[in-house]
C-alpha cells in the first residue's frame, strides 16, 4: 500500500458567509495521479490554492508526510492560467523562474523544455504559442526546483483533442518515469478517467466520494437505482436483506452495486416495511452519469 503523501483534515475555507471548501478530508497517495473532479465553482481551485500555500485555510490541517506544515519547496503548481510573459520566448520565461530559484545552468533549463516537448521551439515568443504549448510551458515552470508533487488546476481546459492528449501523455510520463505525484483537477470526467489512479468528487465545497479509479470503474456498471424520500429506511431494509454494497447519493437516491437481479425482491421487502418507493430500476452508468447520480443533479459538467 502506498504511503500517504498529503492528508487533509477538516480543511475549510470561508469567504464571508460562503464555504468554498467545507471540512475536506482527503488522502493523496505518494506516486498517484489524483483527480479532483467537480463542476466549475465546486471548490477545486480553492482547495489547490490551500495545498500550495497560496490561500490560508480558515480551519483544518494539511499534513505532508506526517508533518503538520507542508514543504512548499517540494510542491510545483500550475493554478488557473500559466503566469507567462507573451512578449518573451519560452526559454526566457523559464530562465526567469530558474533564476528566482537560484538556478543558472542553461542545460538544466533545456532539460525541462525538452521534457515538455518544447526544446525545438523554445526561442519562439510565447505569443506565437498555441494554448496547448502554453500549458506545457506552464508545466515546465512548475517543474523548476524538481518538486515531488505537482498541483495542476484544469491543465486541459480549453484544449483541442490533440492538446489534451499531449498533456495527458506528459503527465503519465512524469508520473511513471520521474515518480511525480500529481494532483489534477478537471470537469472533463471522461478525459480524467483515462489516466488518473485515484480520485475525489467535490460538489459545493464538500467531498462526496474518494476512491481509486479501479473501484470507480466497477461502480460504473449495472446498478439498482432506488428513488425514495426515505433513503435511511431503504438503507436499513437493504442491510436486513444482507446487501451491503450500496450508497446513498443526493436526497432521494440509493445506488445498489450488488445483486442487480434481486430488484423485484428488494421492491417487495421495502414495500412490506412500509418504506415509500418512487421508482426502482437497473441502469448502467459512465463516469459522467455516475457523477450526476452522486450529486443528485441532472446537468452535465463536461
Amino acid at each position: 500500500m502506498s504511503e500517504i503523501l498529503i492528508k487533509t483534515e477538516a480543511l475549510t475555507k470561508e469567504f464571508r458567509d460562503k464555504k468554498a471548501c467545507d471540512n475536506i478530508d482527503l488522502n493523496i497517495p505518494e506516486g498517484s495521479i489524483y483527480g479532483l473532479i467537480g463542476r466549475n465553482g465546486a471548490g477545486k481551485t480553492t482547495f489547490m490554492r490551500m495545498l500550495c500555500g497560496m490561500t490560508k485555510p480558515t480551519s483544518g490541517n494539511i499534513i505532508y508526510r506526517g508533518v503538520g506544515t507542508p514543504n512548499y519547496g517540494k510542491i510545483g503548481a500550475l493554478i488557473e492560467l500559466p503566469a507567462l510573459n507573451p512578449k518573451l520566448t519560452a526559454f526566457t520565461n523559464l530562465k526567469l523562474k530558474c533564476l528566482a530559484y537560484g538556478i543558472s545552468d542553461k542545460k538544466y533549463m533545456m532539460e525541462k523544455l525538452e521534457l515538455v516537448g518544447l526544446s525545438l521551439v523554445c526561442h519562439k515568443k510565447v505569443e506565437k504559442y498555441s494554448l496547448g504549448m502554453r500549458q506545457r510551458l506552464g508545466i515546465a515552470l512548475a517543474l523548476v526546483g524538481d518538486p515531488e508533487l505537482l498541483v495542476l488546476d484544469e491543465p486541459v481546459n480549453g484544449l483541442d483533442p490533440q492538446g489534451i492528449a499531449e498533456v495527458r501523455d506528459l503527465l503519465t510520463y512524469l508520473n511513471s518515469k520521474y515518480h511525480k505525484t500529481i494532483i489534477i483537477s478537471s470537469h472533463i470526467l471522461e478525459e480524467l478517467s483515462k489516466f488518473v489512479t485515484d480520485y475525489a468528487i467535490i460538489d459545493n465545497g464538500k467531498i462526496l466520494e474518494e476512491s481509486t479509479m479501479e473501484d470507480l470503474e466497477k461502480r460504473c456498471t449495472d446498478s439498482i437505482v432506488i428513488k425514495s424520500p426515505d433513503t435511511e429506511g431503504v438503507a436499513e431494509g437493504l442491510k436486513k436483506m444482507g446487501i451491503t454494497d450500496f450508497k446513498i447519493t443526493g436526497k432521494k437516491t440509493v445506488l445498489v452495486y450488488e445483486d442487480t437481479g434481486r430488484t423485484a425482491e428488494i421492491n417487495k421487502n421495502l414495500a412490506k416495511a412500509d418504506i415509500p418507493i418512487e421508482s426502482i430500476t437497473v441502469a448502467g452508468a459512465d463516469l459522467e452519469e455516475y457523477f450526476m447520480r452522486l450529486t443528485g443533479t441532472g446537468s452535465s459538467i463536461r
